[in-house]
């Protein structure tokens, strides 16, 4: 079983990830850190250079080669629902879990917006990409995770480890 974590940015794609991967004993890969490889670049530094679709193609593209597994956890960016194509194959190979988490949250955990790396985001507020990208991400969803404020790590890997308990091989 693979599993996909989607979600805004600072919604915990990463650090949850690598401990949801820990505890199941997974491997975890984190699209973020192969595309800053790749490029040779930071996240920002791409969509300054080269704008916002040149992070989303190239998120696309590691996503298509990635040769998934067995017993993967995947952390796309936030972005990647943008690319229907890298979505079906995520769909198809792994659990699709929406970390579902109020903009507040979001807000207090993304204080580099402007070095963060984030799609869609220059010239627009937070608000409004959280508008953009919450019916993509439910869109694609096999379940969602509630994150509340009061949430950890540790809880929300366990509200995961929990929800896939009986969730079919794909």
């Amino acid at each position: 079983m693979n599993i996909t974590l989607i979600g805004m940015p600072g919604s915990g794609k990463t650090s949850i990830g690598k401990e949801v991967a820990r505890v199941l004993e997974y491997d975890f890969v984190d699209i973020d850190k192969l595309i800053r490889k790749k490029a040779g670049l930071s996240l920002q530094d791409i969509i300054d250079s080269q704008g916002d679709g040149a992070l989303v193609q190239m998120e696309e593209e590691i996503v298509l080669g990635l040769g998934i597994a067995d017993d993967m956890v995947i952390s796309p960016g936030g972005s990647i629902v943008y690319s229907d194509k890298a979505m079906t194959l995520l769909k198809e190979r792994s659990i699709i879990i929406f970390l579902h988490t109020p903009l507040s949250r979001v807000q207090r955990q993304i204080n580099n917006q402007d070095s963060r790396g984030i799609v869609g985001l220059k010239g627009r507020s937070l608000e409004k990409l959280f508008a953009e990208r919450f019916p993509l991400y439910q869109k694609y969803a096999d379940m969602s995770i509630n994150i509340g404020d009061r949430d950890t790590i540790a809880s929300v890997t366990a509200k995961i480890v929990e929800a896939i308990r009986y969730v079919p091989e794909k």
